[in-house]
């Protein structure tokens, strides 16, 4: 057999459940590759796979495989997909359950009965209706792609790490309901330096392409995006926590403003202390046992007849109040074309006016309008003449803008090309 023939690659295999693309030479499914580099680091998912000859370079067209859903033209799935479920016909929990013969929950005590063939198990119903419906695995395929190709992206937009682990506080999301809301926190996350996301339990699993497409290129943090099954988990390497709310609780726990609150975390960090901020659910915010877990509150200054702020609304507050104190922010976008901005005024290419070139300005102006008689009555001339050059200071001119004056007033004064003026 020759070198090339070793090589894994994919073909489309036979099992009762039907058609999967599988590693040429083993029984795995595409999937299951994907998900063990994927989870883990990608040389440790190959050393945990140990096929031969899979290393990085042969990886890449089986994920490409997968990423490009190259199966669809196959008419194969892999189990666990939420391709597969489509597929056949499953589109929602009653219509898995009714897909099997038999779903055992726990310890056995509750069993389900379905209609198919079959028998699976599960922790918990809670549980079953989260991951019934499968994985995206293409869309795991696409992140590990990415990673095989670039390297792991602890990065900006611009390709550049913000900050280190640790150095920035953690944005902890409880429960999301909505993808949407999920890419547009990333999105904030992104304007304001913010790098590390933590999901608690999300409604539509993770990853998800549509909180990727909503992030509008924010893409590291989504890919960075790390579930957590419990609140506890998802704070447990954390020193300090702080909770939003708009509720009042009966908790005895500091509030603070988002100043406030952003002041003590950069505090904390720089005792090298890790910390996040919790934000609750869309629909209901955080339930007070689960604010309970935080070491302090924080509450945002808002319209007291409507406190209720978006998600990604919250988190864009705090993320301004984070950027605006580190001292790193620019005014808008930085570019090839485009340096970073100053407050102010913007004189570009020009510079502020001279006083000596202001008095010569004053000088011409006042000469002209003496010659046509403005300064009328005389006594007046004096007062008349401070009030211009009083105004024409408090405008701050560039150099350019006073010769641009000076043209007007020879142009007033005398006339410009046909129009000028004959004595």
């Amino acid at each position: 057999m020759s070198a090339s023939a070793m090589q894994p690659g994919v073909e489309v295999q036979q099992t009762a459940d039907g058609r999967f693309p599988g590693i040429i030479g083993t029984t795995l499914a595409v999937a299951t590759v994907v998900h063990a580099c994927h989870e883990r680091s990608i040389d440790e998912g190959l050393a945990q796979l140990a096929i031969p000859g899979l290393d990085r370079r042969t990886l890449e067209p089986i994920l490409t495989y997968c990423a490009e859903l190259k199966c669809e033209a196959a008419d194969a799935s892999c189990s666990g997909c939420k391709r597969r479920t489509e597929v056949q016909g499953l589109h929602t929990l009653d219509d898995f359950i009714r897909a099997h013969a038999e779903v055992v929950v726990g310890d056995g005590q509750i069993r389900l009965i379905g209609q198919g063939t079959g028998t699976i198990t599960t922790p918990a119903l809670a549980a079953l209706e989260k991951t019934w419906s499968g994985e995206n695995y293409w869309f795991w395929a696409r992140r590990v792609l990415r990673k095989l190709r670039h390297g792991i992206r602890r990065a900006n937009i611009q390709g550049e790490a913000f900050a280190g682990t640790g150095e920035t506080p953690a944005i902890i999301l409880m429960e999301p309901q909505l993808a949407d809301n999920i890419g547009m926190v990333a999105r904030a996350m992104a304007n304001f330096g913010l790098d590390e996301l933590r999901l608690i339990a999300p409604r539509d699993g993770w990853p998800n392409e549509k909180a990727r497409i909503a992030a509008s290129g924010a893409n590291y943090v989504i890919d960075d995006g790390q579930p957590f099954p419990t609140l506890p988990e998802a704070i447990g390497d954390l020193n300090w926590v702080a909770a939003t709310t708009a509720r009042q609780r009966d908790l005895r726990k500091p509030v603070l403003t988002p100043i406030e609150v952003i002041a003590e975390i950069r505090s904390r960090i720089a005792r090298g202390e890790r910390c996040g901020i919790l934000f609750g659910r869309e629909r209901n915010g955080l339930e007070t046992d689960e604010v309970a877990n935080a070491d302090a509150l924080v509450m945002i200054p808002v319209n007291s007849r409507f406190a209720s702020l978006n998600l990604a609304q919250s988190v864009l507050i705090l993320g301004y109040e984070w950027m605006r104190t580190s001292g790193s922010a620019t005014l808008g976008r930085v570019t090839t074309y485009e340096t970073p901005q100053d407050p102010g005024m913007d004189l570009g290419d020009t510079r502020a006016a001279t006083k000596q070139e202001l008095e010569g300005f004053f000088v011409h102006i006042e000469q002209e309008l003496d010659r046509l008689g403005f300064f009328n009555p005389p006594h007046r001339r004096q007062t008349m003449i401070r009030n211009l050059r009083t105004m024409f200071t408090r405008m701050g001119a560039t150099e350019q803008e006073v010769r641009t004056l000076r043209g007007i007033v020879v142009a007033l004064a005398h006339g410009k090309g046909a129009g000028r003026k004959r004595p």
